[in-house]
């Protein structure tokens, strides 16, 4: 029998990448990639006829950017909007706001209206509002997509993304006087604190400041 070796096995030491000196590249404040964060009245006219403009849907696309606008949706209430929320013949629209916001019932006016019907007749036997080829939902990178593509097209000198048309929806609102409670309201936000932003922005606020 062979003598017992008191050598220690050499294994191969498994090697360990040095992280200490790699940059890692951090995404920088909204500040740096454009000089503000919502989108004025004029520029979603021009985004929604931008999207009516480019692909094979633009209808549909059109549509998801006026439902957004006008009724300030976030882009994950966008894609999970179905048919049994919308009423056509009473022009009514149940909201279920996420983030443990309130929901609402939105009327829906005349070209939301349009809108929608003729959408209707294009996707009749699908459960969601805004579906794809497919004949799935659309999912919040599609719509990322679809507004960036319009952007572009629009030639908008900043990246538009969905969240901007929520906050054009209560710079309008506050932009046209509407109560700041009837806005946190409209909205579904919980707290007025984030409403409040939106009556900031307004220039209302300053427009007797000065009377030459």
């Amino acid at each position: 029998m062979a003598p017992r070796s008191n050598a220690v096995l050499q294994f191969p030491i498994k090697q360990v990448p040095n992280i200490v000196n790699r940059k890692v590249p951090l995404r920088l404040k909204n500040t740096d990639y454009r000089s503000r964060e919502y989108l004025t009245e004029i520029e979603v006219e021009q985004l929604m006829d931008a999207a009516g403009r480019v692909g094979r849907h633009g209808h549909r696309d059109s549509t998801l950017i006026m439902l957004s606008y006008r009724h300030g949706l976030r882009v994950t209430e966008l894609v999970s909007l179905r048919w049994d929320q919308v009423d056509l013949k009473q022009g009514l629209m149940h909201i279920n706001r996420l983030k443990h916001g309130n929901a609402s019932v939105h009327p829906i006016r005349g070209p939301e209206l349009r809108a929608l019907r003729r959408l209707q007749r294009d996707y009749s036997t699908l459960p969601y509002v805004f579906s794809s080829e497919r004949k799935a939902p659309l999912t919040s990178d599609a719509i990322r997509k679809i507004l960036s593509r319009a952007g572009k097209e629009a030639k908008m000198p900043f990246t538009v993304h969905p969240h901007m048309l929520r906050h054009a929806c209560g710079y309008k609102l506050a932009q046209a006087g509407q109560d700041t409670r009837a806005i946190q309201h409209y909205l579904g936000h919980k707290n007025i604190q984030h409403t409040v932003r939106y009556t900031q922005l307004s220039p209302e606020r300053f427009k007797d400041f000065w009377r030459d």
